[in-house]
């Protein structure tokens, strides 16, 4: 028996090697007509940086009802693509995507700063406002050629975004997700976002390969912080 039949019976899961306690958790969510396999390429770049990791790849809740779009799972129903009517569909399929990454959690007894989201197209979607609506659920959240439903009003408090697009994306093109990156830096939000020129919509090593170095690289504005009055407290006892 998997971990995953406990609760989750289509979830792909990799854990660490001998076997040791996940420090870490990555939840990986498929575009839409895809399934929990179609991140494979990203969940192996994860598993080579973060040894230490729990990579766990769901499966959408409900199967693909858009013919053209795939056999597989999504996340919400596509059919009637006017941007009112997806808002919706995000917003009616949120309370179970959230209840979903919180089991997660529990299950390897991780705090929520530990854990991360990372989602390609439709699954990126579903990522990204999943932390806009609700506090303390992830730390970061990868997104790969996705989009917001909304533009967001407020920074995700204490949640490392990281954008990445293909500037050949005709399925979801990237200016918008250019403007949100700019109104989450307006916001105060710690936000990255790359747009690589020759990429389109797909599962691009290119992408992949940027995402390891921001999630390798990136300082949040929280540490930033934190390092900063521990530097002036320790200057203020040296002078005290």
């Amino acid at each position: 028996m998997t971990v995953s039949e406990f609760f989750d019976p289509h979830a792909l899961v990799d854990l660490p090697a001998e076997g040791a306690a996940p420090q870490l958790l990555f939840l990986l969510c498929h575009g839409v007509g895809g399934d929990a396999s179609q991140l494979a390429p990203l969940a192996a770049a994860l598993r080579a940086q973060y040894p230490q990791a729990a990579i766990v790849s769901l499966n959408g809740p409900e199967r693909c009802d858009d013919p053209t779009a795939g056999p597989g799972w999504q996340w919400f129903s596509m059919l009637d693509r006017t941007p009112a009517v997806l808002a919706a569909e995000v917003e009616r399929s949120l309370p179970g995507f959230v209840a979903r990454v919180r089991a997660w959690a529990r299950h390897f007894e991780l705090d929520w700063p530990l854990v991360a989201l990372a989602g390609y197209s439709q699954g990126a979607i579903m990522s990204l406002e999943a932390a806009q609506a609700e506090p303390q659920l992830v730390g970061r959240v990868i997104a790969l050629s996705g989009a917001y439903a909304w533009l967001p009003q407020a920074a995700p408090q204490d949640v490392c975004v990281h954008l990445l697009h293909g500037m050949q994306d005709s399925v979801l093109p990237y200016q918008p997700i250019v403007t949100a990156a700019r109104t989450l830096v307006g916001l105060g939000a710690d936000v990255t976002a790359d747009v690589l020129p020759e990429v389109g919509h797909a599962v691009d090593a290119r992408l992949i390969d940027r995402a390891m170095e921001q999630l390798r690289t990136f300082v949040p504005g929280r540490l930033w912080r934190e390092a900063v009055l521990l530097a002036a407290e320790q200057d203020r006892k040296a002078g005290s």
